[in-house]
């Protein structure tokens, strides 16, 4: 696996990734405002990533350096392809993303909804603390859980 910067031609199956995941088609999602928003980022010339295995797009991840509170990163999205969940992308996505965050930020945030157990275990498993909630913050009867992870010592 090998995780580069994302490019133009990234951005179609990145957007696929995104329509195909049940939890983004809870918030509307379609493979068109995933492919604009995606596109948008790029051409802002925001941290855009993409996952791949014999050049096929697998992952993606969007960072914000200084996301969080104007001080702290924040890690925007994650995506794994359906079909390749399970095999460790994801935990190889985070670590890239807090190595290329911790660089210049002491604290990572993250937000997942509320009924996101899985994703909740995930990110707990590799040291994130909830440390608040946002209720009806994207969608009604919606919390989206603030979760934090701090640079490690040393």
């Amino acid at each position: 696996m090998t995780i580069r910067v994302l490019r133009p031609a990234d951005v179609q199956p990145c957007a696929e990734i995104m329509a195909g995941n049940a939890l983004w088609l809870r918030y509307g999602v379609t493979v068109e405002t995933a492919a604009r928003n995606f596109a948008s980022g790029l051409e802002r010339g925001a941290a855009l990533f993409v996952s791949e295995v014999d050049g096929q797009v697998d992952g993606f991840l969007w960072l914000e350096p200084v996301g969080a509170f104007a001080r702290s990163g924040y890690i925007r999205l994650i995506g794994v392809r359906p079909d390749r969940q399970g095999r460790g992308l994801g935990q190889d996505l985070m670590a890239f993303a807090e190595a290329f965050l911790f660089q210049s930020a002491s604290d990572v945030f993250l937000l997942v909804s509320d009924f996101n157990l899985s994703a909740q275990r995930f990110y707990q498993r590799l040291g994130y603390v909830q440390v608040g909630a946002l209720a009806d913050y994207v969608l009604p009867g919606v919390a989206e859980l603030i979760y934090r992870k701090r640079r490690p010592a040393g």
